[in-house]
């Protein structure tokens, strides 16, 4: 059983994959939802201040680099669009409720990682950003485990 759980926390760390893929996981494995919601929120949280604090100096620093230069400028473009897109959605006021949606929406490109790396393009704050994240990777673990769980009745999963 730990095991188990120990696999959807890892799953949710991942990303891209993130908490979207560790609680479908856990239903599918059949593990009780609100213990792998749990585990699988503190799995996908785990790296957001680390990002938040050293992910864009590091793609910054690596930008010019042979080799892994244009994955680190297609990581960097991609976190400045994200932060422009939340600015212009919300404006700089509403940037927490707007972090928040953004990664509360299940989609590939809106989790933790991305919505934590343009808080950092945005200079939310690390406390701001933690917490609005936290909510929306709260928000798409419900809407995952709603999807998960619904997709396991109708279909027999």
């Amino acid at each position: 059983m730990l095991k188990k759980y120990l696999i959807c926390f890892l799953v949710s760390m991942v990303p891209l994959i993130e908490l979207r893929g560790g609680v479908p996981i856990a239903v599918g494995m059949g593990l009780d939802y609100f213990s792998a919601l749990v585990i699988c929120v503190i799995g996908n949280m785990l790296p957001v201040p680390i990002i938040y604090l050293f992910a864009r100096k590091v793609l910054l620093w690596g930008m010019d680099k042979p080799y892994i230069g244009k994955f680190f400028t297609y990581c960097v473009e991609k976190g400045e669009r994200a932060g422009q897109k939340l600015t212009e959605s919300a404006g700089r006021r509403g940037l927490f409720v707007a972090l928040m949606l953004f990664v509360g929406v299940p989609l590939p490109g809106t989790g933790a990682w991305t919505g934590t790396l343009a808080a950092s393009f945005l200079d939310m704050g690390l406390k701001s950003t933690t917490a609005s994240v936290c909510l929306g990777v709260v928000i798409a673990g419900i809407i995952m485990g709603v999807v998960s769980v619904t997709g396991v009745h109708i279909f027999g999963l």
